[in-house]
């Protein structure tokens, strides 16, 4: 869900991935440049029973501000999308058990669309683990939902350098094709490069479904329904294809447009546009 350039649309559309961010890079940390360049042993990494972390969306009305918080505004999020993003129960809302994102066509900031994106930022940080998130998302040409996670500390500089993973992205044009991807330095969606698969969930819009992350020391896995879908290995080669020995924090949000999700314009008549979510657990991996 990070800024995009255009011009890669084509490639990334054939090679089924989804798209990355393009932002002003930040100089590399010494910390870069003393990682190993041994890529660690697959220790069939276990997971804790019980979450470390979760939210069930229990309750109503905004979500708990002990766990999330707002990303906030209609300045384009680097992407060119066309909505503004509020802290209004009009676009994110708890009942039933149930969080709503919705994206409505309406005039909200200097923005013609409103919507939501919340994060776990400085709230629920993670370095390692199992992210399990159940959702229904919306359909629609311009509609672009996504359940992903970015650094929270930026070790490595700006995106990509820090990485990126997707845990979750689907955008209306391409109904149904749910991405999981993940994007580095050497891997990201400003080269047509990155890493991902996709999917296709026919029920996706009218069932819940649940998407899912393993991130270990040796692996990024990605899992539909506890079924896999993609694996992207820890070559050792350091943080310019594996960043992601760095905490990371889990965002959620629906997107209008954008230069990926818009490609092939917005289709007002689909709005307003919901991604439900049933509830967002994070396992801690055991040691070994």
């Amino acid at each position: 869900m990070q800024p995009i350039i255009i011009s890669k649309l084509i490639l990334a559309a054939v090679s089924a991935c989804s798209f990355g961010s393009v932002k002003q890079q930040a100089a590399l940390p010494d910390t870069g440049k003393v990682q190993s360049q041994l890529a660690p042993a697959n220790k069939s990494w276990k997971f804790e029973k019980k979450p470390v972390w979760a939210d069930e969306f229990n309750g109503s009305g905004l979500p708990d501000s002990t766990k999330w918080s707002y990303d906030l505004g209609g300045h384009g999020w680097g992407n060119n999308e066309l909505q503004n993003y509020t802290n209004s129960t009009h676009n994110v809302n708890r009942a039933n058990g149930v969080l709503t994102i919705t994206a409505r066509k309406e005039s909200s900031g200097s923005r013609e669309y409103s919507s939501a994106r919340i994060a776990t930022k400085h709230k629920g940080d993670f370095l390692y683990g199992r992210f399990e998130i159940r959702a229904k998302i919306p359909g629609g040409r311009g509609t672009w939902p996504a359940i992903w996670m970015l650094p929270t500390d930026n070790a490595y500089g700006g995106w990509p350098k820090s990485g990126e993973i997707d845990i979750m992205e689907h955008v209306g044009y391409d109904p149904a094709n749910i991405h999981i991807t993940v994007h580095t330095e050497a891997y990201n969606g400003a080269k047509g490069t990155q890493k991902g698969q996709a999917k296709k969930i026919e029920e996706a819009f009218t069932k819940f479904h649940t998407y899912r992350v393993d991130w270990t020391p040796d692996a990024v896995r990605g899992y539909i329904d506890n079924k896999p879908v993609f694996e992207f290995i820890n070559d050792g080669k350091g943080y310019a294809s594996w960043p992601f020995n760095k905490r990371f924090h889990l965002l959620l949000n629906v997107a209008v447009g954008g230069n990926w999700g818009g490609v092939k314009g917005v289709d007002e008549t689909v709005f307003p546009a919901a991604m439900e979510v049933d509830y967002v657990r994070v396992y801690k991996m055991v040691e070994k």
